[in-house]
Parts: C-alpha cells; structure tokens; sequence
C-alpha cells in the first residue's frame, strides 16, 4: 500500500460500496417498478412484500455501515481525547466537532496541538484541517 495522504486517505470496502449497496439499492427500485406495473392485479401484495423487503435491506445495509462509523467515532474521540491529554496535559477543547475530532487524528504530535487551536479558532471544517497537515500520520483502520 502506498503512503496514506489527504489525496487517498478516503477507504472503501469494494464488496459493500461496490457491489452489496449498487444490488440493495437497484433491487429497490425494481421492485418498486414492479409494484407499480403490478397495481390492482392478483400480484399486487406478492410485489408490495418485495418493495418491503428490499427497503428493509437498504436500511439494514445504510444503518450497519452509519452505526459502524459511530462505534469509530466514539473511539476517535477517546483517542483524541487522551492524546489531547498526553500532548497538552488538559481535554480536548469542547468546541472541537466531531469531524474536527476525525480530521485531527492524521495530525502528527509534533502539530496536533497548535492544529487543535487553530481549528477551534478559524471554526476549520475537516477537508481545511486535513490539508493543513504537513507529515500525514496515517489511519488504516478505518472503513
């Protein structure tokens, strides 16, 4: 793998974004079309409980991956907070946001602190922050 920087730092996982997603989500709209062509027949409510069930797996696949980057979060913001500690010997600073939070995690140490103000100063949206960085400190871990 190359070295990890803010032009590739994005991760996607191709099985789910690529594949499972593209497949809940145009099964969707076809049962959906189908549901529509099947109205008023004998199919009708054997095509509504495929619009459902395959609403159902678009949220299931939209919510597993929304409470997975939560989880990540949470732990981020643990992270950030002890390194916060670590660095300056106080907390983060509450008016840190959580994206603040997530783009400071690639901060070195060396700049971490001064960027943690800087970002609560000039309200730094996370894209800002991130390219701010001068030495990436990579995170592989997450998805």
């Amino acid at each position: 793998m190359s070295e990890q920087n803010y032009a590739n730092h994005a991760r996607y996982e191709p099985l789910f974004h690529f594949v499972a997603f593209p497949i809940a989500f145009f099964t969707l709209i076809g049962s959906t079309y189908h549901l529509y062509s099947a109205w008023g027949s004998d199919t009708q409510y054997a095509a509504s409980l495929l619009v459902a069930t395959n609403l159902a797996l678009c949220l299931i696949a939209f919510f597993a991956r929304a409470f997975a980057l939560k989880a990540q979060d949470r732990v981020i913001r643990l992270e950030e907070q002890m390194r916060a500690h670590r660095l300056t010997g106080q907390d983060l600073d509450p008016a840190l946001t959580m994206s603040q939070i997530v783009a400071l995690r690639f901060a070195p140490d060396a700049e971490w602190p001064d960027l943690a103000k800087r970002a609560v100063a000039e309200k730094m949206d996370s894209k800002s922050i991130k390219q701010a960085i001068r030495n990436w400190k990579a995170d592989t871990y997450r998805v």
